[in-house]
């Protein structure tokens, strides 16, 4: 069991580092959740406090031009904003919750490299004035082009971000399904052997990114983002603990040298969860999941309560209606069934309790 420990708030940089070297040494993983909205990621922050467990909050392009409000009419100076205004209002509430929070932002495609590229500017000047980064690393996905010119990008951006103490996370091979306007979903009558990403290129970029930096890898092993029904999909995760022998041998490293992200973790099977995280998974992706726990108590509240959603005032009897459409009334009722969500997610991952944070 890991030894580490630190003060609650925000994990960046040495602080991040570490609390991926405790979770992998301590046989867990930590659950990446998407938010889109402050009541989102109070909801995360309020369940990571709840049961001690630290977590990582990350924000998509779409979730952070949400965030920010879709009335601004510049779609990607929201999305930049959105996640400047998501990481300073976790940077404000982090330690208050008592625990470690890692903050990311999710599939980023090659489209979108100036939407991290806008981020990075803005984790540079938050490093100008705090001495630390925004953001504790940023993903660069360009798992559909061709591995030079993903690596050779995820190169290029590392090297700016080290200099402010961040790390990236890059994807090799394609999951399934679509993220947020990332992908596609999946063809389950199709061909899927590029699911399945080949130990040789994770060796390609360890020798390049390793001189350069910290970094993740989000390595695909069958998984595919959101629920699908059983198909010719399956999770083979074997192929991450190929890719650490494989990285283990030629580079003569310590045990599962990589720092491996499991993608569309919602729906998969609780063994193959364990069995992933054994090999040297440390966070799990978890977004249609909580989505579909956010939203579900809506409808049973509005069948339970339907004439306050027709009228203010009763017009039988006179009952005022206010203290059941009041949003803070239902909106309560859905962070409370995701923080139970997430009480499920820290268990599969064996982080329940285990925050390293110590006052």
């Amino acid at each position: 069991m890991s030894s580490t420990t630190m003060r609650p708030g925000v994990a960046t940089g040495e602080r991040y580092r570490d609390l991926v070297a405790a979770a992998k040494e301590g046989g867990y993983a930590l659950p990446a959740v998407n938010v889109t909205s402050s009541s989102t990621l109070n909801a995360v922050l309020e369940a990571a406090s709840k049961t001690r467990s630290d977590i990582i909050v990350q924000l998509s392009n779409g979730g952070a031009q949400f965030y920010a409000g879709k009335g601004i009419e510049d779609d990607f100076q929201a999305k930049v904003i959105g996640a400047v205004s998501a990481a300073r209002h976790i940077h404000l509430l982090a330690e208050h919750y008592g625990v470690c929070v890692v903050i990311h932002t999710d599939h980023a495609n090659r489209p979108l490299i100036p939407w991290v590229e806008a981020l990075i500017e803005h984790g540079e000047q938050f490093h100008r004035e705090t001495g630390g980064p925004l953001y504790s690393s940023h993903m660069l996905d360009l798992s559909a082009d061709d591995i030079d010119f993903n690596l050779g990008e995820c190169a290029r951006l590392l090297e700016r971000m080290a200099k402010i103490d961040m790390s990236i996370e890059i994807e090799l091979g394609v999951t399934g399904g679509e993220e947020d306007g990332v992908g596609a979903d999946i063809d389950e009558s199709a061909d899927n052997s590029k699911l399945y990403t080949q130990p040789e290129d994770v060796l390609q970029a360890y020798e390049l990114l390793a001189p350069i930096g910290h970094f993740s890898v989000a390595a695909s092993f069958g998984n595919v983002h959101g629920v699908y029904k059983p198909g010719n999909v399956k999770l083979r995760p074997e192929i991450l603990k190929n890719s650490q022998a494989l990285i283990e041998k030629k580079m003569g490293t310590a045990h599962n040298p990589l720092h491996l992200v499991f993608h569309g973790g919602s729906g998969s099977e609780k063994a193959k969860i364990h069995e992933a995280v054994s090999y040297g998974v440390f966070k799990m992706n978890i977004d249609t999941d909580t989505q579909f726990a956010y939203s579900k108590p809506l409808k049973n509240y509005v069948d339970q309560n339907t004439r306050a959603f027709l009228h203010q005032i009763d017009p039988d009897d006179g009952t005022p209606y206010k203290k059941f459409y009041d949003p803070r009334k239902w909106t309560r009722e859905c962070e409370q069934s995701m923080v139970a969500r997430l009480e499920e997610a820290f268990e599969d991952l064996g982080s329940l309790g285990r925050s390293v944070a110590r006052a």
